[in-house]
């Protein structure tokens, strides 16, 4: 997908800029859980490093804060595009882009600190066997025999400004858009309309879903299995389906895909 959007030019707007961070985003997902997990699977070596563990979650935080964030900006886009066509050049002007996206990965890092600092200034005084297939917060937080609130209060006040604000502007951007589109007399324009929305709206509920289900559900509620196959869907699956979801129901994707593979199948005759 980032190679396909680089190399079409028919695809340099700011919807497959945004598109191209989310697919970067993905792949820094995957990378820095699944190779780890995979070793864990085949082989008997089933453990990881504290200093590994601390960088696994550092970037595992980093990508799940950016992609909440780069999803509600993704919805924002929509919104101009649909709801002020006229200004969306003005709107969604490349510094404009550039600077939301950086803001995202900027908000990403911080909170990355943060949960990291806090978590490996506990003391780990116990059993060191983690019940997870990656070093995520919760179950790392009940090795600790350390006072844990502060973390636990922390987590619950960063991922409800976080995923709350940024579900209150999808909600608002693609509310704002229905109430245009239902406006919209051609059959045609409307259909074009919702396609350009329907792939983004499929990964934010599938994402956000999970979000909420593993960070803002009771505690009384929360559990370790429960958490692990949650987990394994929005860091291993969710990855490898938004390029697919992106793909499939994209016209322009598809027509992009299309001609990269024609120019790669293109033989050039030449005459002696």
């Amino acid at each position: 997908m980032i190679m396909l959007i680089k190399t079409d030019s028919r695809l340099h707007i700011p919807m497959y800029f945004f598109l191209s961070n989310l697919a970067f985003v993905d792949i820094s997902y995957s990378s820095s859980i699944s190779p780890n997990m995979l070793v864990s699977l085949l082989t008997e070596r089933k453990s990881i490093g504290f200093a590994a563990c601390a960088i696994q979650m550092f970037v595992f935080v980093i990508c799940g804060s950016t992609e909440c964030l780069l999803l509600a900006v993704m919805a924002f886009d929509r919104y101009v595009a649909i709801c002020h066509p006229l200004r969306y050049s003005v709107i969604m002007s490349g510094k404009i882009c550039v600077g939301l996206a950086a803001i995202s990965y900027f908000l990403g890092i911080f909170y990355a600190v943060l949960h990291t600092t806090l978590s490996f200034s506990l003391s780990f005084c116990g059993s060191n066997l983690i019940n997870h297939y990656y070093c995520d917060i919760p179950p790392l937080l009940q090795l600790s025999c350390s006072d844990t609130h502060t973390n636990e209060t922390v987590i619950f006040v960063q991922v409800s400004i976080n995923c709350v604000g940024t579900t209150v502007t999808i909600l608002f951007s693609y509310a704002s858009i229905l109430t245009t589109i239902l406006k919209i007399r051609s059959n045609q324009s409307r259909r074009k309309a919702f396609s350009t929305c329907s792939s983004h709206l499929i990964v934010v509920s599938l994402f956000y879903g999970m979000i909420f289900f593993m960070y803002l559900r009771p505690s009384s509620t929360y559990s370790l299995e429960q958490d692990k196959v949650a987990s394994l869907f929005y860091t291993v699956m969710m990855p490898m389906l938004n390029p697919m979801i992106y793909a499939l129901r994209n016209q322009e994707v598809k027509c992009a895909f299309q001609r990269m593979i024609r120019k790669s199948c293109r033989v050039t005759r030449v005459e002696i």
